[in-house]
């Protein structure tokens, strides 16, 4: 059990609408989608026969599936989809010959990575815009107060709160601009059958039309896009990291630079007020950091396909993406909690 779904350590690591769009739920929906994408624009093609290519994709979109009935088949394959599509053609009679046909695993999970990356990106997107405005706001009412600007955490010259907080706001602008670069490396189609060789050329514009996707050259071993992805995630919690490190320093006592709503209390010290958000903002950059070396090892594909490498995406990328989504959530939360900021004795 993890952090982020963890009975109480998820109360200060949960974010619920992240965990949404990476659940073995969302990813099963996803996957269906693919499939029933496929077997429309392989009949539209002429690939399939187009009567039963219709059929088979009006079955699919009707089937509920438990994610928990491909954990069996998950085990012995080392993934979820030859499970996946034994049950969509275990009682599709005829149309199952329009199923899945010419496509391979990673098509599906790759293309519902795709899927789950573009809504995290919006997501992300929001929150970032969201993040900005607040320090925008708390810019336009304490701006003019003035600070002790500090280097190498000693008394350095005077600044104002405007000065500091403008440095915590122009990254967020640069990662908006680097989420609309993102879009275009992660938001595609991945159809090119199973050693990246298929030639689908007149099937992959109707797919990537329906699904909401762009086409895009083979990428199974090119897993650029995703590490880039990945590698964006820690700058943002970078950034994000290094506002809570000054507010967690601002806010200690003796400096008074920052007074902040709420906070923690102490089990032993009634008099502690804990930044416990400001914190939360610095481990999560940590975690991230790491996680980032670790993903970068996916980009090592051996010849057309790796298992090992392409697994070790699913372990990591989730956890990267929530814990981007926490830190954005926890920051827009504790700008909104700060009553004042600048130097006690303005």
């Amino acid at each position: 059990m993890d952090v982020f779904d963890h009975p109480y350590l998820s109360g200060l690591f949960g974010d619920p609408e992240l965990a949404v769009l990476w659940s073995a739920k969302a990813q099963v929906a996803h996957m269906l989608a693919f499939e029933s994408a496929f077997s429309r624009a392989m009949g539209a093609a002429g690939r399939f026969d187009r009567h039963l290519a219709a059929q088979a994709a009006t079955h699919i979109d009707q089937l509920a599936l438990d994610p928990t009935t491909l954990r069996g088949g998950c085990a012995r394959d080392g993934l979820p989809v030859p499970a996946l599509v034994a049950a969509l053609k275990a009682d599709a009679g005829d149309t199952a010959a329009a199923i899945h046909a010419g496509a391979t695993s990673q098509d599906v999970m790759d293309t519902a990575l795709a899927l789950t990356l573009q809504g995290t990106t919006t997501l992300l997107d929001a929150r970032l815009r969201a993040l900005n405005d607040g320090l925008s706001a708390l810019s336009d009412r304490d701006g003019g107060a003035d600070l002790m600007g500090r280097t190498r955490m000693q008394a350095a010259l005077p600044i104002t709160v405007a000065d500091r907080v403008r440095i915590w706001r122009m990254p967020l602008i640069d990662h908006r601009a680097r989420l609309d670069l993102a879009r275009a490396q992660t938001e595609r189609l991945s159809l090119a059958g199973p050693v990246g060789t298929g030639d689908f050329a007149d099937v992959a514009a109707d797919m990537a039309q329906a699904l909401g996707l762009t086409t895009a050259q083979p990428w199974h071993t090119d897993r650029s896009g995703i590490v880039a992805y990945g590698n964006l995630l820690a700058l943002m919690t970078g950034s994000i990291g290094k506002i809570g490190q000054d507010i967690a320093l601002m806010a200690q006592q003796g400096i008074g630079a920052v007074s902040i709503s709420g906070g923690g209390g102490s089990s032993a010290m009634a008099h502690k007020q804990n930044p416990v958000l400001a914190e939360l903002l610095v481990t999560l950059a940590r975690y991230n950091a790491g996680q980032a070396g670790v993903l970068q090892q996916a980009m090592v594909h051996e010849q057309e396909r790796s298992g090992a490498a392409w697994a070790l995406e699913w372990m990591v990328l989730p956890q990267m993406a929530q814990t981007t989504g926490r830190a954005l959530t926890a920051a827009i939360a504790l700008v909104g909690d700060i009553k004042r900021m600048g130097d006690a004795q303005t």
